[in-house]
């Protein structure tokens, strides 16, 4: 039709019409098209694309009033200005000319004057990525999953290490926060798995490694980091703040782990695990996974790695305490408990991520589990009753109104006991029998067969007497075993000695 644009389309058909044989006035009716429009594409006055291209306005420009005179001054005074704000200041003063219906085509207008008139953009550098160069560390959390070991959620980051070039990485399951001893750990356990070193490694700005420690314990943790990595001969890079894509060679694939990481727990069909050991374990499977699909780079980039030293650095902070009189020690406002025959005594510990080592001098005495305050301007408590109770049981009265009562108490089963036994006996001898029980737990190491044992017989209203539970859960006798010993004759010796003398030498 007449002062229509011929589509592309309309050409198409012209031309495939014209290609099967047919002539130019039935293959510019098939096309809608008139037959000189036809000469004109076979010509090649028109083609595919030939679009015109509209400079005019089909309708009224709805701001026509205000833009030169008010929206491009203020732009141009304050580049920052969103067009929302922007929109609603004017709305206020022009609220006919200012509807939400207009909203999109000011957004278009602004956005469009901006690329026009603003300033230059940050450019972002795609890098080389050089085999042997760059490993990349951060800490991510499992978001909108929660693991569990033995049904209890379990709080924890994962640190995630990566090499830029083959995408060889590593995952380990972090206890608490950010820190540079879960750094330390984390990293060197990297390179003994990768068997090398980079030649440089970058991390965020470890914002939340520094966050309420002192300034004397940030320098202590500045100075073990640069030691860290002068052991390695290791050169230290951090992004700056705020700067996530300077790190975006792990910050990416921290989404694709993670998806990984959700996927599995669907094929595995549960979120629990009987410990955190077997959490990292399932977690070691799936990075293996990674790392066997990038094989051929990762051969490749450990022909660039530098070798490593005879053995890793410290991956500990240290910390010389005094065992109280309690029987307890102190450590980042967390009370723990130890071997009661340690009071008085200075304690030198290894802390860990997950775990404290307590040395006496250079003797190693006992590990405690490593417990995180839930509010950093609270105390918390770590209580092992075993530490304890050999001294409880001197003095089993001491149980009712101990500060630690109801932490010397090792699970909800105990603690429902000590109910039971507070409201069925006199005062005295309930705090007798929790504290027999106790010992008879920690004697036979039996607390779970116990505690299991007697909740049973209290839900069907019995309570089971010391001397009961004693003759049934604490029989360890000593069993000698009987051996039989073969005699060997004098002459079996003779036959033995004849044949190794007369046997050939080579």
């Amino acid at each position: 039709m007449s002062g229509k644009p011929i589509t592309e389309q309309q050409i198409r058909i012209y031309m495939n019409t014209k290609n099967k044989g047919y002539n130019q006035q039935t293959a510019s009716a098939k096309a809608g098209i008139s037959e000189r429009s036809g000469r004109r594409i076979e010509k090649g006055e028109i083609t595919p694309g030939d679009k015109p291209i509209r400079h005019w306005r089909t309708r009224k420009d709805p701001f026509k009033n205000v833009w030169k005179n008010e929206v491009v001054p203020m732009l141009e005074e304050n580049f920052k200005l969103q067009p929302l704000t922007l929109f609603e200041h004017f709305a206020i003063k022009y609220p006919k000319d200012f509807q939400n219906s207009k909203l999109r085509t000011f957004q278009r207008r602004v956005k469009k004057w901006k690329a026009l008139n603003g300033v230059g953009k940050e450019v972002m550098f795609l890098q080389k990525k050089i085999p042997g160069r760059m490993g990349l560390s951060d800490f991510t959390k499992l978001k909108k999953v929660t693991i569990t070991i033995n049904g209890k959620p379990l709080k924890h980051l994962l640190y995630h290490f990566r090499l830029i070039y083959s995408g060889w990485c590593h995952v380990k399951v972090v206890l608490g926060g950010e820190s540079f001893t879960a750094l330390s750990e984390g990293l060197q356990d990297a390179f003994w798995r990768l068997g090398g070193v980079p030649i440089e490694h970058r991390t965020d700005s470890l914002a939340a490694a520094f966050k309420n420690i002192s300034k004397d314990a940030k320098e202590d943790v500045t100075r073990r980091y640069e030691e860290l990595f002068s052991y390695y001969d290791l050169i230290p890079t951090r992004n700056n703040r705020g700067k996530g894509h300077e790190n975006g060679g792990v910050e990416s694939p921290h989404g694709h782990l993670k998806n990984r990481i959700k996927q599995a727990l669907l094929l595995r069909n549960s979120v629990d695990f009987d410990s955190v050991t077997a959490y990292q374990q399932w977690l070691d499977i799936i990075v293996k996974g990674i790392n066997t699909r990038n094989a051929d780079k990762v051969v490749e980039e450990r022909k660039h790695l530098k070798e490593l030293p005879l053995q890793k650095t410290v991956e500990y902070t240290e910390k010389v305490v005094g065992v109280s009189t309690t029987s307890t020690i102190l450590v980042k406002r967390v009370i723990y408990t130890v071997p009661s025959r340690l009071i008085g005594e200075k304690l030198r510990l290894h802390i860990y991520h997950d775990r404290i080592k307590a040395y006496l001098g250079t003797t190693y005495v006992v590990t405690l589990p490593r417990h995180f305050t839930a509010n950093n301007n609270r105390r918390s408590r770590c209580v092992d009753y075993r530490h304890v109770i050999s001294s409880l049981e001197r003095k089993p009265q001491a149980f009712r109104y101990s500060q630690l009562r109801d932490d010397l108490l090792p699970s909800d089963t105990y603690r429902y006991i000590w109910e039971q036994l507070d409201q069925n006996l006199d005062p005295r001898a309930a705090c007798k029998a929790i504290v027999g029980i106790l010992s008879l737990a920690n004697k036979a190491d039996c607390e779970t067969e116990l505690g299991d044992y007697i909740f049973e017989k209290m839900v069907n209203n019995c309570i089971p007497a010391l001397h009961e539970l004693q003759n049934k859960f604490n029989k360890k006798e000593d069993i000698i075993p009987e051996i039989d010993v073969l005699m060997v004759s004098g002459e079996d010796y003779n036959i033995l000695l004849a044949s190794h003398s007369s046997a050939e030498v080579f």
